[in-house]
């Protein structure tokens, strides 16, 4: 996610999870610069473009992401968050395959 394009409501629900409660042109621009390297690093191990607009896992780990890059303390997020991590990679798996075995399925009833 480039960091013009991230919503509003992101930016804010963001802020209001790492409990900033200013209004401040510098801190919003450094936190939309952490929203985006945060959406690159977990759309890098989700495998695809994440959503990050409704809840679950991957706007959790954005959130906690976020957080840890804000504190500095990127190097310790995947030892802490790795069971969310590959929870999400299965997640998204078993979407995949459900999804391919669907459409398998309605393809092979259309030649019938």
């Amino acid at each position: 996610m480039l960091r013009q394009e991230i919503p509003a409501q992101l930016i804010a629900d963001v802020k209001t999870h790492v409990q900033i409660t200013w209004e401040d042109q510098a801190t919003e621009d450094r936190l939309r610069g952490l929203i985006a390297s945060a959406s690159i690093y977990l759309d890098s191990k989700g495998g695809a473009a994440l959503d990050y607009d409704t809840d679950g896992l991957p706007r959790l780990l954005l959130m906690e992401c976020v957080r840890y890059l804000r504190d500095d303390a990127i190097d310790v997020f995947e030892t802490n968050y790795r069971a969310l991590i590959l929870a999400m990679q299965n997640e998204r798996q078993v979407r995949q395959y459900v999804d391919s075995t669907t459409s398998e399925e309605s393809a092979g009833h259309a030649g019938v």
